[in-house]
């Protein structure tokens, strides 16, 4: 359930206060308290069903920083959350009275054409990534979304616009500098600490600190993408999922049903009415494109048309960083959406009050699923379609109202039992998690937790116990 919350941090005794002043003495990056000008604006998060007030925000420069910030948190028992973007959905980027260790310095972007990698700071977003990437032509796939941090949204597994072409996020991890519980900055790979690699590739951030990701580039020449705007009934809803689950890897789509907003390619007498916001990416040339975009435009005459080709992030939709709404959501996989699950989908948004409500359809297969499931701990690459319900509002009220609307739609569907991908996992219980980790994933991740961090130091994430 998501509530609003305000947990002041403890007083503290003179013996802490010491140890914080000798601690920003001795970092690079800066120790921000509730005594700086500029501690609401860091501890605030993307999301405003928190309002954590942590003992002090640490905004560090290094990794080095990490090791010292994650020893001192350690020595005096405080609990410790890490922020990239901060979109966890659960509140995980900030603590209420322990230490949040800030990401966002470390920006670091070095790119290597001759190799095709490149080592990326996890203080980046998605969308700034992706602009320099486009620069050389190249792409790693993130999100659907340009200031999610990649942090968070790698360590998860990464669904995004390049899931059928490239695989996920992590398909094109080569390797990652972390900070471990015992204050040890390690480079792993698939050679060094392979399972401790396994595990952060799907296991989000139960292992440590993740300061630096090493990506694989892939060449992206030309590329076609943008919104095609479609009316939203089943039939239309339905047969986009058949054309999207028959179309070339090459294109990806993201299926966004919801009221249509006031944007300047909208006709105003449809703002606030159903559409579908159909995001389609294509990897490959414009003819190409147009030859697989033709199915989709062949179900009904578009609303509005603005796939085009261009630079891969333009993708990214436009975001006002000055919204902080209240989130809920949830989400399940599906083996298929047919009629009366599109039916029921729609109908599901009309039953909703929030300003803004969508269902989100992603297919999925392609090379995303050509992965073995035990070779990350994302176990989920046979799961053909992830169906989400995701509304946002302003109280807490609407948020526990919102929240059971969502988990009513998962609950019609009947595919919350088969788990689902972690990063759109709520503070929806064990049972839940559990489901999110299939097969023998588990017990190896618990595995992995106790040889790296017995103690459960790194708790504030979709935690696994150590076994």
């Amino acid at each position: 359930m998501n509530v609003v919350m305000r947990v002041d941090a403890p007083k503290l005794t003179e013996e802490l206060a010491r140890g914080i002043e000798l601690l920003a003495s001795r970092v690079k990056g800066r120790i921000v308290t509730d005594d700086d000008h500029d501690y609401d604006g860091l501890r605030a998060l993307a999301h405003s069903n928190w309002n954590h007030r942590p003992l002090f925000v640490a905004r560090v420069a290094t990794a080095a920083d990490v090791a010292d910030v994650v020893d001192f948190a350690r020595r005096n028992g405080l609990e410790i959350a890490v922020r990239s973007g901060g979109h966890s959905v659960c509140g995980h980027s900030g603590s209420a009275g322990g230490v949040v260790i800030d990401l966002r310095d470390l920006k670091g972007l070095n790119i290597d054409l001759d190799a095709m990698t490149a080592w990326v700071g996890s203080g980046l977003t998605a969308g700034e990534v992706s602009q320099a990437l486009d620069q050389h032509q190249v792409v790693v796939g993130f999100g659907d979304s340009s200031s999610v941090g990649i942090g968070g949204l790698t360590l998860g597994g990464g669904v995004g616009y390049m899931a059928r072409k490239h695989g996920l996020t992590i398909d094109s991890l080569l390797a990652a500098e972390i900070v471990t519980a015992a204050g040890d900055i390690l480079v792993v790979d698939e050679t060094i600490h392979p399972d401790l690699f396994w595990a952060l590739r799907g296991g989000g951030g139960n292992f440590g600190v993740v300061t630096r990701f090493k990506y694989r580039l892939h060449p992206l020449p030309d590329f076609t993408g943008g919104p095609l705007i479609l009316p939203a009934t089943a039939e239309i809803l339905a047969g986009f999922v058949i054309a999207a689950r028959a179309a070339p890897e090459e294109l990806t789509t993201i299926l966004l049903a919801m009221p249509a907003p006031p944007m300047p390619f909208l006709p105003p007498e449809i703002y606030g009415k159903t559409v579908l916001i159909c995001m389609m990416a294509y990897a490959g040339p414009a003819d190409a494109a147009q030859q697989a975009l033709a199915p989709f435009r062949a179900l009904a005459t578009p609303i509005a048309d603005l796939v085009r080709p261009g630079p891969y992030s333009m993708m990214y939709l436009p975001e006002d960083p000055a919204m902080k709404p209240t989130v809920s959501i949830r989400t399940l996989f599906m083996d298929g959406v047919g009629l009366d699950e599109a039916a029921d989908i729609l109908g599901r948004l009309d039953r909703c009050d929030a300003p803004m409500r969508m269902a989100q359809v992603r297919v999925l297969g392609g090379a995303t699923a050509r992965v073995a499931n035990d070779a990350t701990a994302y176990a989920h690459r046979q799961a053909p379609i992830l169906v989400g319900f995701l509304a946002m509002d302003g109280s807490a009220e609407a948020a526990v109202r919102h929240d059971r609307w969502a988990e009513n739609g998962v609950a019609v569907l009947r595919g919350a039992t088969a788990g689902t991908y972690v990063n759109f996992l709520a503070d929806q219980g064990a049972e839940a998690l559990r489901a999110s980790y299939p097969g023998a994933t588990w017990g190896r991740l618990r595995d992995v937790k106790r040889r790296y961090d017995a103690a459960n130091l790194f708790r504030l994430n979709q935690n696994i116990p150590p076994a």
